[in-house]
């Protein structure tokens, strides 16, 4: 069985590369930085040294990157399983403040490497009637917020990406599964104090999608949204 994962350097991507390498599945990694990027494919072989790890270094906005990692994968792994397209940047602000290009570098990296990895990875899973994409989306991808800027906007068209792909994969039996977390303790939010129940552990996320996988082959969760029991943090 195979996984493949963007942006499992640490956060959300690390906890479900982790936990994908304890049940079994070999996976496929990517992240910009190399140093972070090793480090995790250790502490991801560490959980599983039966399974292969393949970190390859990509900048996910950057097409012939993902296009590069995806051909990889393909070589090396074939069949692919579960597609997890995480890899995003988070940046506040209001959209009339931002710099020029803020928004066509946010849709590079939390949209289109989504689409391009997607479209590349896709003709295997459709051959073989099989295969389950997760799409990390928001609560953002769902509300409107204050401050929420270009990243508000990425995270709506992916959900608008995700609900697409879902639509037209159907008959093809490969199952697609948006899941939008809202406060994760993650590095996006280093440097905010707050009590540990106001985020939510990045392995919450990680079991909920292998839930989520684990449904009978006629069962798919369309969309799973998730939030701290305390709500977002304003």
């Amino acid at each position: 069985m195979n996984a493949v994962i963007t942006g499992a350097s640490k956060g959300i991507g690390r906890a479900v590369a982790e936990r994908l390498a304890r049940e079994g599945f070999n996976v496929a990694i990517c992240a910009r930085n190399t140093k972070a990027l090793d480090e995790a494919a250790a502490a991801i072989q560490q959980q599983n040294p039966s399974v292969k790890v393949l970190a390859i270094p990509a900048d996910m906005g950057d097409k012939a990157a993902v296009m590069a990692f995806a051909q990889t994968v393909n070589e090396q792994f074939g069949a692919i399983d579960i597609l997890v397209n995480n890899a995003g940047i988070f940046v506040p602000g209001a959209l009339h403040q931002e710099e020029d290009g803020h928004l066509e570098k946010m849709m590079a990296v939390n949209v289109y490497s989504a689409y391009h990895l997607t479209r590349a990875l896709l003709p295997g899973m459709m051959a073989r009637k099989k295969g389950h994409i997760f799409n990390l989306c928001s609560t953002a991808s769902h509300k409107a917020y204050p401050n929420g800027g270009s990243y508000s906007i990425t995270k709506f068209a992916l959900l608008g990406f995700s609900q697409n792909l879902r639509e037209e994969l159907k008959q093809h039996r490969v199952k697609v599964t948006s899941v939008s977390p809202g406060p994760t303790l993650t590095a996006s939010w280093e440097g905010f104090e707050a009590p540990t129940d106001r985020m939510m552990p990045p392995e919450d996320i990680a079991s909920v999608i292998w839930s989520a996988y684990n449904l009978a082959e006629q069962t798919v969760v369309e969309d799973i949204l998730l939030r701290p029991v305390l709500g977002d943090i304003s």
